[in-house]
């Protein structure tokens, strides 16, 4: 499953990715495939490759890219898809309508389209590919208020968002492209996903910098704003729009956008501490998410695919509990998601600060978009709030499982601490996720006493 799009259905949970892919689960953690492929027999339609013949001729290629899936208030379920050539920003974005999440879904028609060369684009002027979007991955959000937007855009001119009609599914007629709100210049920004939070009162842009590859870099950053359509910002107030490549640069010049962005996670790799077993756990060019607040658990999940150390392309979908730290930033879990009820031995969700006190395993995730795969450091919380091992520092216990940590030369971290499976060490063990102002993520796994 690769650049998963989620929606929850009454208990199920389903998610669906590029070329044509779906899954659900009841307990996200167990997976049943429903289909993947565009082929004829692809059960989401009847028959995709005629179904959609007009997209696929206009992209040059019988294929999907990162879809997206929502119930509209007429009861039905809209699968906004999309197709690009690949080697250009040459694509189609369009609709389709069907009464159940699972399909089939007929199609409706096509909403944008890009890469139309020296010719007029959407908004009315000559398609330019370094302010202009890519027209794929579309993804739909409701405000607080319950409108819809789509945000959507690849690379190219970077991220766009639109004012969208709940009743038709389509947007709002006079917008041409919509509203410019992150990237350009080619620069290697996409896969956006936003999320409002009733708990903070943000809107949560999550994005992915660098190459979907295993030699990508590929790495998930957030940006927040008051208003679904922006400005969005860093910690540092960075507006998120004026945020792209240096057109004197090479393309995809990834240093002038390294800066910006809370960065949630990249490549790293925890080391096995005594007594675990199996394979080191760690993720490469982990990327491409959604994000779903699910009020039944009172939980905020992360979905996203990831590669892994010495496996290549192989790619899998993951599954991580989020958190919204005291600065109002989201945080994400170190491992993936398996609730506390399936211990053997049951832990209440509370960690306190005699909990938290240890030895971890710690991830400083940095800021920069490598292939370097970053290691475990070995660290000590002491009781008396003091830091020790291979970073220095102090820590408090804020309370309601809030952990501050400041260490020395990389300044403070507002974090939470929860308890999740660590598969190597075969048990639920005490862990930290924490972000600086400067945008850097921590992750802790704690190991021993």
């Amino acid at each position: 499953m690769h650049d998963p799009a989620v929606i929850k259905v009454d208990t199920t949970w389903y998610v669906f990715g590029s070329h044509l892919a779906a899954a659900k689960s009841t307990d996200l953690m167990n997976w049943t495939k429903l289909a993947d492929g565009v082929t004829a027999t692809n059960s989401l339609f009847n028959n995709v490759v005629s179904a959609l013949a007009d997209t696929f001729a206009w992209a040059q290629v019988t294929d999907l890219w990162a879809p997206d899936v929502v119930k509209l208030d007429d009861g039905k379920y809209y699968f906004y898809y999309n197709a690009c050539k690949g080697d250009s920003p040459r694509s189609a974005l369009g609709v389709a309508v069907a009464d159940k999440v699972e399909g089939p879904y007929t199609n409706k028609q096509i909403i944008l389209k890009s890469g139309m060369w020296d010719q007029v684009s959407e908004d009315g002027t000559i398609y330019d590919a370094r302010i202009h979007p890519n027209t794929v991955d579309p993804t739909t959000f409701r405000d607080k208020d319950g409108a819809l937007w789509m945000v959507y855009g690849s690379y190219s001119g970077g991220i766009f968002i639109l004012a969208m009609d709940k009743a038709t599914g389509l947007p709002k007629a006079g917008q041409g492209y919509g509203k410019h709100i992150m990237g350009g210049n080619h620069a290697r920004i996409e896969g956006a996903y936003i999320l409002y939070s009733a708990q903070s009162a943000y809107y949560y842009m999550f994005t992915s910098f660098g190459g979907l590859d295993a030699s990508g870099g590929y790495n998930l950053r957030v940006a927040r704003s008051r208003n679904p359509d922006g400005p969005f910002v860093d910690a540092k107030g960075a507006d998120m729009a004026a945020v792209k490549a240096n057109p004197a640069l090479p393309l995809f010049d990834d240093a002038s956008i390294a800066p910006f962005g809370q960065k949630l996670m990249g490549n790293h790799q925890f080391a096995l501490a005594a007594g675990e077993t199996g394979t080191a756990l760690g993720y490469v060019s982990p990327g491409h998410n959604s994000a779903q607040y699910d009020a039944a658990g009172g939980k905020y999940f992360l979905f996203f695919h990831t590669r892994f150390p010495g496996t290549g392309e192989y790619h899998e979908l993951r599954v991580h509990e989020m958190f919204i730290n005291d600065d109002g930033w989201p945080v994400v879990a170190p491992f993936r998601y398996a609730p506390l009820s399936k211990s053997a031995v049951t832990l209440g969700a509370a960690v306190t600060a005699a909990d938290a006190a240890g030895t971890y395993k710690m991830i400083n995730h940095g800021k920069d978009i490598s292939t370097v795969i970053k290691p475990s450091q070995v660290i000590k919380l002491a009781a008396d709030g003091t830091v020790s091992g291979a970073a220095t520092g102090g820590w408090t216990h804020k309370g309601n499982n809030n952990v501050g940590i400041t260490l020395t030369g990389s300044g403070t971290y507002s974090g939470v601490l929860s308890r999740q499976w660590n598969t190597n060490a075969n048990a639920f063990v005490v862990t930290f996720t924490a972000q600086s102002a400067d945008g850097v993520s921590l992750w802790g796994a704690r190991t021993g006493d």
